[in-house]
C-alpha cells in the first residue's frame, strides 16, 4: 500500500484505489495532500459481480477523501490490458467495518 511520501512517485500514473466502502476505482493519480485527499483523472469505477462481467463506470475527474481510502496501489498496465474484464467475474467487496 502506497501512502504518505509514497504518493510522490506514483503522480500521473494509473493507480487502483479501493474505498471503505468496497468500491474500486481506477484512474491517473494527478494529485494529493496532507490527508491523502487524492485527484484522479480519466477514472472509472471497476464494478464486480458473480453473475456477468466487470461493468466500468466512467468518473472522470474524480476526488476521493483520504479517510474514505483503505488501499492505494500502482496498476500494471501491460497486465491489466491482457485481462478480459467482460469474462471476468468476482465477489463485491464489503464494505469495511471500524
Amino acid at each position: 500500500m502506497l501512502g504518505g511520501p509514497g504518493l510522490e512517485t506514483v503522480v500521473d500514473q494509473i493507480i487502483s484505489v479501493i474505498t471503505n466502502d468496497g468500491r474500486n476505482i481506477v484512474g491517473v493519480l494527478k494529485g494529493f495532500d496532507q490527508a491523502t485527499n487524492i485527484i484522479l483523472d480519466e477514472s472509472h469505477e471497476r464494478v464486480y459481480s458473480t453473475k456477468e462481467g466487470v461493468q466500468q463506470l466512467v468518473l472522470g475527474l474524480y476526488i476521493i477523501r483520504g479517510d474514505n481510502i483503505s488501499v492505494i496501489g500502482e496498476l500494471d498496465e501491460e497486465l491489466d490490458a491482457s485481462l478480459d474484464l467482460t469474462e471476468l467475474r468476482a465477489h463485491p467487496l464489503k464494505p469495511i467495518i471500524h
